[in-house]
C-alpha cells in the first residue's frame, strides 16, 4: 500500500513561524467560512490561539492586540472579511517604517583602533586656526592614538611614523605634526604617572578610613567592657 506523504518544504512556506503552520492554516479556512458570525467568532478565538503558542511577554506593550490582529490579517493576505475589536488598527507589514541604515564613518573600519572619537578631535582641531595653540592639540591628538594603538597592539612595537601617516590619512591630510614635536610616549607617560597618583591616593584614603574604623571600634568595645563589669557587679 502506498502511502503519499506532504513533506513541509512542499507546502506553502510561514509567514510568521513564531504561530506555526496550524494557525495560518486555520487562518486559510476561516476565509471559506460563509456565516459572517460564524467567521468572526473563529477568527477571534484563533487570535486567543495565537497568543497562547506565543507568550513572549508582549502582552503589556500596548499595541499587542494590533500586532497580533495584523498579523492575523497578514497571513490571510489581508482577505479576511471580519471586524477587528474597537480601538484595533491593522497595520501592513510593508506601511510599517523602517529604520534609517546607521552610517559609519569610512575609515572607522580601517582604524577602528583609534576609536570614532578621535574624528571628532580631529575636526575641532582642523576647524581652529593655525598657530602654537592648534600645533600643540595636534600633538595632544597623536600621542593620544599612540596610546590607543599601543592598549590595542602590545605585541607589537608602534613607532611614531606609524601615527603620523595615520594622522594624515584620517584627516585627509589636513593635520599634520609640527616639526620638533616631542615624542608622542609622552602621553602615555604622563597617563601613567596620573594612574599611580591617584592609586596612591585612595590606598591613603582607604588607610585613613582604616584607622578610624578601628578607633571607633576600639571606643565602642571599651564601652561595651566596662558596662558589662558593671552589670557583673551588680550580680
Amino acid at each position: 500500500m502506498k502511502v503519499d506523504i506532504e513533506y513541509n518544504t512542499e507546502k506553502e512556506s510561514i509567514l510568521f513561524p513564531e504561530y506555526g503552520r496550524t494557525v495560518q492554516e486555520m487562518l486559510q479556512y476561516a476565509k471559506t467560512i460563509e456565516d459572517r458570525n460564524k467567521r468572526q467568532k473563529t477568527v477571534e478565538a484563533i487570535i486567543t490561539l495565537m497568543m497562547q503558542v506565543n507568550p513572549t511577554g508582549n502582552r503589556n506593550i500596548e499595541d499587542y492586540r494590533d500586532k497580533l490582529w495584523s498579523h492575523a490579517f497578514a497571513i490571510a493576505n489581508y482577505e479576511l472579511d471580519v471586524t477587528p475589536p474597537a480601538g484595533v488598527t491593522i497595520r501592513r507589514e510593508e506601511d510599517k517604517p523602517k529604520a534609517e541604515p546607521v552610517g559609519y564613518p569610512a575609515t572607522a573600519t580601517r582604524f577602528r583602533h583609534y576609536g570614532n572619537g578621535i574624528q571628532a578631535l580631529m575636526k575641532k582641531a582642523i576647524e581652529m586656526p593655525d598657530g602654537p595653540k592648534k600645533e600643540g592639540f595636534v600633538e595632544v591628538i597623536a600621542s593620544y592614538m599612540k596610546l590607543a594603538y599601543k592598549t590595542w597592539n602590545r605585541e607589537h612595537y608602534v613607532s611614531d611614523d606609524i601615527v603620523k601617516e595615520d594622522l594624515e590619512i584620517l584627516s585627509d591630510g589636513q593635520l599634520v605634526l609640527h616639526e620638533g614635536h616631542d615624542s608622542l610616549d609622552k602621553l602615555a607617560a604622563g597617563a601613567g604617572k596620573h594612574d599611580k597618583e591617584r592609586r596612591q591616593q585612595n590606598q591613603r584614603g582607604r588607610g585613613k578610613q582604616q584607622q578610624q574604623n578601628n578607633g571607633r571600634n576600639r571606643k565602642r568595645g571599651g564601652s561595651y567592657g566596662n558596662n558589662y563589669r558593671k552589670q557583673q557587679r551588680k550580680k
